[in-house]
């Protein structure tokens, strides 16, 4: 009996019981539609993440405190007070990093800005002149911070879209004054709306002058991040060498081991790289685990082809009366289940594509995430071969059970 003859003789057997059809292969189909939602979203959440990295440029370096995270000690190390005005008027010096385009400091935390009767929590970040430039960031109206507002410590505000409407209504806010920390701020700017971001959500946050941030806000004289734009993508490799040698030098660290510097630097291609490794480990993982219901859709399968064989025993019997070898039972009962299992997988693609895409407009519209459906065409792919794979295997011990009865018994059987 040729497989298409066999194929046809199985979509017979479950057209015939369509119920107990549809029931079988739910295990599958939950299974196949989860890998696809995790693998989707999961790719989601790379590119917006990436996004949000490659929005920065390429140029742009980050010198953190603490040394290269690498476990929970030094993720702690992180919040630390290493990089400190020193540090940053070497830096600055034309002669250590010579590739450098510019140097920013960054401050930042949390607190509440007051106006009228309105109260609203703000993320804070107390940036220079170059920052918004850095993160292509816009003014939508007013200016942005400049060199004379660091220099006087000026109480300058720029405020995100939300925290404008928050605070203001439809009312202008430019020329405004709003409280934080019991000091009037001047609103200066307000930023276009960018929308919610991996790292950043701009739309609510304030930008006040590093020096103001420091010294009125938050009473700090250390940054918790500095900034380093090279001219050119090319010289990024040799301006992180000088980094690190200007910065073991202002701290006496005379050891060139890693393990030594109480500060870490960072590009923009390593945070991408990863940003990759970690979101496709965990990605992985995600998919394993909803894997899981695959093999217990696959045991659903052997035990309900155990049932059809024992149902259909007097089927079994005539078809080997009128010349059936055990060859043509083993592939019927095997094509059953291989055709069960890839019409769940099948099921399990669209519902997870349509899941994924609708979870996608939520995040999209709802959340305000830049986030962009992605379908997981591997995935999709892997789902179909794993679903016949599991057919094949599960469905041979069901199969062979049927392929070994004796017809004359199988006729008697009531």
């Amino acid at each position: 009996m040729n497989l298409k003859y066999s194929l046809k003789i199985a979509a017979i057997g479950l057209k015939t019981n369509r119920s107990r059809s549809l029931l079988t292969i739910l295990g599958i189909v939950i299974g196949i539609m989860s890998i696809i939602l995790v693998m989707s979203l999961g790719k989601g959440a790379q590119d917006l993440i990436l996004g949000e990295i490659q929005s920065m440029g390429a140029k742009v370096i980050e010198i953190h405190p603490g040394r290269e995270p690498k476990g929970f000690s030094d993720i702690l190390q992180m919040f630390g007070d290493s990089l400190k005005e020193k540090d940053l008027i070497a830096l600055q010096k034309k002669e250590n990093l010579p590739h450098a385009k510019s140097v920013e400091p960054l401050v930042f935390g949390g607190a509440t800005a007051v106006f009228e009767n309105e109260a609203n929590n703000i993320s804070i970040y107390g940036v220079g002149e170059e920052f918004m430039r850095m993160f292509s960031v816009e003014v939508n109206k007013g200016r942005s911070i400049d060199q004379d507002d660091v220099k006087n410590r000026a109480d300058v505000v720029i405020i995100g879209s939300k925290v404008k409407e928050d605070l203001f209504g439809n009312d202008e806010a430019i020329g405004q004054k709003i409280k934080i920390k019991n000091r009037n701020f001047k609103v200066i700017g307000t930023l276009a709306k960018k929308g919610g971001g991996s790292m950043v959500n701009f739309d609510e946050v304030s930008l006040i002058p590093w020096t103001t941030a420091q010294q009125y806000i938050f009473g700090i004289k250390y940054y918790q991040e500095i900034l380093v734009e090279a001219e050119s993508e090319s010289s990024v490799d040799e301006t992180v060498q000088d980094i690190k040698i200007t910065l073991r030098n202002s701290h006496n660290i005379t050891d060139s081991d890693p393990e030594k510097d109480d500060f870490n630097v960072s590009t923009q291609a390593q945070a991408m790289e990863q940003v990759g490794t970690i979101m496709g480990i965990l990605t992985m993982f995600l998919a394993a685990v909803a894997a899981i219901s695959l093999i217990v859709g696959g045991v659903g399968i052997m035990n309900i082809m155990l049932v059809s064989v024992t149902e259909r025993t007097r089927e079994i019997g005539l078809r080997k009366a009128i010349g059936a070898t055990e060859k043509d039972i083993l592939a019927q009962f095997l094509s059953e289940a291989v055709l069960l299992t890839i019409i769940g997988g099948l099921i399990g693609i669209i519902l997870g594509a349509f899941f994924s895409f609708i979870a996608s407009l939520i995040l999209s519209k709802v959340a305000g995430l830049n986030w962009t459906f992605t379908f997981p065409v591997s995935a999709a792919l892997l789902g179909l071969g794993v679903s016949a794979l599991i057919g094949l295997i599960f469905g041979i011990y069901p199969a062979r059970k049927a392929a070994l009865k004796n017809p004359i018994d199988a006729l008697r059987y009531e």
